[in-house]
């Protein structure tokens, strides 16, 4: 399985893990004002991150190069950071708002990342690759 695969299904399950373990907290609590956080982690946290490490497994030629390993970097990040700030504004921190905005946009830019990869030919994206 490619590098990127196994890194995306890692990072699948540690968001799983995070996502479950706010929805127990929110059932435990009764509070549910963190829902959103709770949804975003899950469904593009673990599900997203599950569904990018299956089409680079089932397509290894376009997980070869640089690209795939930045698409990787750039969307956790944006996940990660989107998710915890998101968190903290729905508990009331306001201030998180131009982060969530922030990383929102970086997520994004991943997903373009990622239309790229699976939009570019193969042969074209490996052309683009230094000379080994």
């Amino acid at each position: 399985m490619p590098r990127v695969s196994e890194l995306f299904f890692r990072t699948a399950i540690v968001f799983l893990l995070v996502g479950i373990a706010i929805g127990l907290h929110m059932s435990i609590s009764q509070n549910h004002n963190v829902t959103g956080a709770h949804a975003h982690i899950n469904l593009l946290g673990w599900v997203t991150s599950a569904l990018f490490g299956g089409y680079y497994a089932l397509n290894p030629a376009k997980a070869e190069g640089k690209l795939p390993m930045i698409h990787f970097g750039v969307y956790t990040l944006g996940v990660a950071v989107m998710t915890a700030s998101l968190y903290l504004l729905l508990q009331g921190n306001l201030a998180m708002e131009p982060l969530v905005a922030v990383s929102s946009l970086v997520t994004f830019a991943a997903v373009l990342i990622f239309a790229w990869v699976i939009f570019t030919p193969t042969s074209a994206r490996i052309a683009l690759r230094p000379a080994e």
